[in-house]
């Protein structure tokens, strides 16, 4: 109430919206007053360091000696030009303006007396512009005689020679397996490369972060693979067996198992590749042909292997009972063999070939989780291609399925030897079905 006159409401609220727009307008006059006198803040000048300096530079040698005093050139499109002499440590840098493309020049006069380029056509090296993922770029330039040395054809076919040889055996190791599966069940077991890849892994766990004796790693192995056979069938495939599984059904099985086991693999070790870092890798030099004194090892004891399993299935009354179950499983039960305890047997044996294959092809190469899938189709190729079913037929198919492997390389890029073994195995079955040392059959 103003001198006895009561203002409404509505009074107020005009009031009120009247101070609110004189508020805000002062706001805005104010801030405009002030950016009218404020002075704006100086920019400030970015310094050179190595976060925007371009380089490129390198280091001039001559075998272990570094070269001092040599003239290099480099020049852009836009009349850059720039020259740099190595200094006592054989470096010599460049700074350029811009990611641009330049060109690159070693001076041939000014290097030292008794240096001179390896190749006198290369005194020039270019940058292109989209080589600058970095801010440094090196330009090397090789000086001094040419001591590369050339292998001609024959040396080249005597080494791969040595190591089809020796890829043959660690096929064969594992193929018998498969091979004795067969002909006692009639399974083709496609997680046998899985099995494989196992004693691998068993071999590297003991022997590389346990630090076991690497045979003592390979008898671990070669039990602990017998045990994961004897553990497959007892689980899964006699159970199956006592089901009246047809094989197509228990083929489709096992590939599921190779699945799950591979990435059951990749889960605990990773993908990354394991080297078998076990003092076997030095090198010896037979004539032409140089090889790890881990090749030598694994040829010596995969030879050992195939003459025991020979042995036992020629001389023991197991394996001559094994033998009679792989050919006429029903006459063998008429004759009183246990046939499902030698089928047993048969994968206790095949797991501890495949596992000590495993261990082997670790050594001849690396440990990875799927390193058996990597060989599967040539361990099949080796069976089919001896004959299936035969243990002395998937030896020699091995041996032939790894010589091809290897020497196919002399002529063929070294990506498409695997291919060339299959192209082989379809090659001899169009012209031998049974294989090399397999039976005719009747069908039907």
């Amino acid at each position: 109430m103003i001198a006895g006159i009561r203002i409404g409401p509505g009074v107020r609220l005009t009031k009120m919206i009247l101070a609110a727009l004189s508020l805000c307008l002062g706001i805005v006059l104010g801030s405009g007053a002030l950016s009218a006198t404020a002075s704006p803040a100086p920019t400030p000048t970015p310094t050179s360091d190595f976060t925007n300096t371009l380089t490129i530079g390198g280091v001039l040698r001559d075998g272990d000696n570094v070269v001092e005093g040599a003239e290099v050139t480099v020049e852009g499109a836009s009349g850059f030009s720039e020259v740099a002499t190595s200094d006592d440590t054989g470096r010599w840098s460049v700074i350029v303006p811009e990611k641009a493309e330049y060109t690159v020049t070693i001076d041939p006069e000014t290097l030292p007396d008794g240096v001179e380029l390896r190749d006198p056509d290369r005194d020039t090296a270019t940058v292109s512009s989209s080589e600058w993922q970095t801010n440094s770029i090196t330009r090397s330039f090789p000086l001094g005689a040419d001591t590369r040395q050339t292998t001609g054809f024959f040396e080249q076919f005597l080494q791969r020679l040595a190591a089809g040889l020796n890829f043959g055996l660690l096929i064969a190791l594992a193929a018998i397996g498969i091979t004795l599966i067969f002909g006692t069940t009639g399974l083709n077991n496609f997680a046998h490369g899985e099995m494989v890849t196992f004693g691998a892994i068993i071999a590297w766990i003991t022997a590389v972060l346990l630090g076991v004796n690497i045979f003592v790693a390979m008898l671990i192995a070669l039990v602990l693979g017998g045990v994961f056979g004897y553990v497959q069938d007892w689980l899964l495939w006699k159970p199956l067996r006592r089901k009246g599984v047809k094989l197509v059904q228990a083929m489709i099985v096992s590939i599921g198992l190779a699945i799950a086991l591979r990435y059951t693999y990749l889960f605990f070790i990773d993908g990354s590749t394991k080297t078998m870092n076990v003092g076997l890798s030095d090198a010896i030099v037979l004539g032409p042909v140089r090889i790890t004194t881990g090749s030598i090892v694994s040829m010596v004891i995969s030879i050992v292997a195939l003459l025991a399993v020979g042995l036992f299935l020629t001389r023991t009354r197991v394996g001559k009972a094994t033998r009679a179950v792989s050919d006429n499983p029903s006459l063998a039960a008429a004759s009183g063999i246990d046939v499902d305890r030698i089928i047993r047997i048969v994968w206790v044996l095949a797991g501890a070939l495949a596992a000590l294959a495993g261990v082997m092809l670790g050594l001849y190469r690396q440990v990875s989780w799927d390193m058996g899938f990597q060989v599967l189709l040539l361990m099949f190729a080796a069976v089919t291609l001896g004959g299936l079913g035969s243990a002395y037929g998937a030896l020699v198919g091995s041996i032939v399925v790894g010589l091809f492997v290897e020497l196919s390389t002399l002529i063929i890029p070294a990506d498409l030897k695997y291919a060339a073994a299959l192209v082989v195995l379809i090659v001899v079955l169009l012209v031998r079905p049974q294989g090399i040392l397999g039976r005719k059959e009747r069908i039907g």
